[in-house]
């Protein structure tokens, strides 16, 4: 994965944005092994859905959970999956093609603890 560091993206309140398998990161940002894992996760997902229907369903799935309770980013499918399998440094050898789809169907986890707290 190439890294550029820069000033322009990510957007304030990230660290990095990975485009097109470019990881974008701010200077002096330390790239964590977790990090570079969430970052491929994201690659994976990509070159999965040829690019283009990645950013088209991430951006759909994102407008979709904008209105819903907690932080869409962080509910949006390919986010979970990747937040979720971080710190397993192996899991791009096993992952299944199109892994996020059951991030899809499951209830956020966010949702998941208030149900539970709520009982």
């Amino acid at each position: 994965m190439k890294i550029v560091r820069t000033t322009i993206l990510p957007f304030k309140g990230f660290t990095a944005i990975n485009l097109l398998g470019v990881l974008f990161v701010h200077p002096g940002v330390y790239l964590s092994h977790e990090m570079m894992n969430h970052e491929r996760i994201h690659s994976a997902q990509q070159r999965e859905m040829l690019f283009v229907f990645f950013y088209l369903a991430y951006l759909m799935e994102w407008l979709l959970r904008l209105p819903m309770r907690g932080n869409a980013y962080r509910n949006i499918s390919f986010e979970r999956e990747a937040y979720a399998n971080q710190r397993n440094l192996h899991y791009l050898e096993t992952r299944p093609h199109y892994a996020w789809r059951h991030y899809m169907k499951r209830r956020p986890h966010h949702y998941q603890h208030r149900k539970t707290i709520n009982r």
